[in-house]
């Protein structure tokens, strides 16, 4: 199953959700209705039978004004995604210039998972009080993910572990399934709304006498009762969606790190260490579906992870369930270090060299499209070959709050010349004397950065980025459209990298209406992808002729029933922002279809330079395809 195909399913499973939260909803207003017909019209209470049925239809339509308003409620409180979901836990953020080595070490290695992957550098949260050997991915999409760790796992886990358990997040964070979590946090609160009104009804009524008090009480406790009812629902759609997804997680982790040590290493410690993966924070039963080990230890009917002997076993068949007398004898005798074993381990193999601008690839379209949010293993030392390869004074100022703006705009400006300073009269319009002078001081010191160096810096960058207040990320988004725009001259690459870090800033701004897996048929879109196919094949070939078998190559793949001949246009830049929100609602199957076109036009002979792989890969990033570092296999 690829990265389209978990898409689509993502897509399947949020209709299965909402079908059983409607069924969840019609059966808690149906026990209601019988409550109302049991207490008010069994009892005689009601004179006329259009009194009972009015009766009927205000006891219907309350239930629903609670459910509902329960949910938009909690949905509302989670609009600033993931980060809300970890500071609601207690999460700590991890600074991005931490000189913790704890702290260091989880920064790394999100960072060389994220850059694999091709997404942005998600925020970082510790659950400083957490024993238990644990994570969660949260948010609407990459570009607002949080990833929050306990402080059991930074404690007990070594660094390939760590990898393992990052990894298995991250494949959430790629297949779509964080949304669905958020989402589902949302709706089954409305269900549960019923059980907490009714709860405050009895704490607060205790001291009702009478018979005038009794009936609310009553009522009380039956909605209370019912509540719970909805608590049962509740529990079996968690664990009906999320449970299949967990072995899915753990292969991509495996795909990811290489190795099954690692993943396996943390589960065999979470089934050893008396704490196991538990959070003892009161509302974890809220977040239990995205938490990578069961935090609340239910019974296997509402189990929101598989068995974790199940989970280790499917990692390495040889394991049976009598080694787990063994692990937890020794964890008891000896509780596990990860500093310590990351000691006794060494120090990892230096990664291979990396390539220059101007070596060639050899690829094929299926190939790069099945690498699509799918990283390999290879992908892994490369990501940290890059980040290694990064300046370290880059490193330090896309970690700085105040540096990041700057560095990231400093990115977008063009060689020296007519064009850049038309670019820093945009800046110095735009923000004070400080950001246009560090902004052109940067461009200088980037002059020379290896192109696969550019998009991995952007994504180092994005946490600090997103610290910045409002108006100054609005005023930044503003400055990445005047940057790419400058006298219609600006590279096609540099033009794309402002569009996406656009894309990446609006989307952390409004989290909840960040983008989906869209619907919209390739039929549709024809003049859009057109463009952008001619686009992408004349800047992958000089010659016009070259170009256009280039063009023709890729429409095989995407209209290949169509007539229509290679007409570039004229103005390229308005033709591409046209283009890239309409192509970006493209359902998961056309977007495949268009991913293959793109890669065949920019590779018409099968080979392509690593600037053109990196003008690739951005323009994927644009339509939310993430593609990992290397596309040679």
């Amino acid at each position: 199953m690829n990265f389209f195909a978990r898409q689509d399913q993502a897509r399947r499973q949020s209709r299965r959700l909402v079908i059983l939260f409607v069924l969840a909803v019609a059966a808690i207003v149906l026990a209601v209705n019988l409550v109302f017909l049991l207490f008010f019209g069994g009892m005689g209470k009601v004179s006329s039978p259009g009194s009972l049925a009015a009766g009927l239809g205000m006891a219907t339509a309350l239930t629903l004004g609670i459910i509902g308003f329960g949910s938009l409620y909690r949905l509302a409180s989670l609009r600033q995604g993931g980060a809300a979901v970890a500071l609601g836990l207690g999460g700590t953020p991890v600074p991005e210039d931490t000189h913790d080595f704890h702290y260091r070490r989880l920064r790394n290695v999100v960072e060389e998972i994220a850059i694999a992957s091709g997404v942005p550098v998600p925020q970082l949260f510790v659950l400083e009080h957490e024993a238990g050997i644990n994570a969660f991915a949260a948010g609407y999409a990459p570009s607002d993910a949080a990833v929050a760790v306990t402080r059991g796992a930074l404690d007990r886990l070594n660094r390939d572990e760590l990898q393992g358990v990052i990894a298995h997040e991250f494949s959430h964070v790629l297949n779509g399934d964080m949304r669905l979590n958020i989402r589902l946090m949302g709706v089954l609160f409305g269900i549960l709304v019923l059980a907490v009104v009714g709860r405050k009804i009895l704490v607060h009524g205790r001291g009702a006498r009478g018979k005038n008090g009794a009936p609310v009480l009553v009522a009380a406790l039956a909605l209370m009762i019912i509540g719970y009812v909805g608590l049962f629902f509740g529990r079996l759609i968690k664990a009906g969606v999320s449970r299949q997804r967990e072995y899915l997680a753990d292969a991509s982790a495996v795909q990811f790190t290489r190795q099954t040590k690692g993943l396996s290493g943390a589960l065999k410690k979470i089934a050893g260490v008396p704490e196991g993966s538990r959070l003892g924070n009161p509302d974890t039963e809220e977040v239990a579906h995205m938490l990578f080990g069961d935090g609340v230890g239910f019974s296997s009917m509402f189990a929101t992870h598989p068995p974790i002997v199940d989970r280790i076993q499917a990692l390495e068949p040889s394991f049976r369930p009598a080694m787990l007398a063994d692990l937890q004898a020794r964890y008891q005798m000896h509780p596990p270090s990860g500093l310590d074993e990351d000691m006794a381990l060494g120090l990892a193999p230096s990664p291979p060299p990396l390539p220059g601008d101007a070596t060639e690839l050899a690829v094929t379209p299926p190939a790069v499209v099945a690498q699509v949010g799918a990283p390999a293993s290879d992908d892994y030392v490369r990501a940290g070959a890059l980040v290694g390869a990064v300046p370290e004074t880059l490193r330090t100022a896309a970690h700085d709050r105040e540096e990041a703006v700057p560095l990231l705009l400093g990115l977008l400006m063009a060689a020296p010349g007519p064009v850049r300073e038309r670019q820093q009269f945009e800046l110095s319009a735009r923000h004070d004397e400080r950001v246009a002078r560090q902004a052109l001081d940067y461009a200088e010191r980037l002059a020379d950065l290896p192109r696969m160096l550019h998009l991995p810096l952007a994504a180092m960058a994005m946490p600090a980025l997103r610290k910045r207040p409002r108006p100054e990320l609005e005023r930044f988004m503003d400055s990445c459209f005047a940057l790419s725009h400058a006298d219609g001259r600006i590279s096609l690459f540099e033009y794309c990298l402002g569009r996406l870090l656009r894309v990446q800033v609006r989307d952390a701004l409004d989290p909840a209406g960040a983008w989906v897996p869209g619907h919209r048929h390739l039929s549709r879109c024809a003049p859009q992808a057109v463009n952008l196919l001619a686009v992408l094949a004349q800047a992958g070939h000089s010659d016009p002729a070259a170009a256009m078998r280039a063009y023709l190559a890729g429409m095989a793949r995407v209209y290949p029933r169509m007539d229509a001949p290679y007409r570039p246009p004229t103005d390229v830049l308005a033709a591409l922002d046209e283009a890239w929100p309409v192509l970006d609602e493209l359902e998961p199957v056309g977007k495949e279809l268009l991913v293959e076109g793109l890669v065949a036009a920019v590779s018409h002979d099968g080979r392509l330079s690593v600037a053109e792989a990196e003008l690739l890969r951005v323009a994927c990033a644009c339509l939310h395809c993430p593609l990992p570092p290397l596309l040679e296999r």
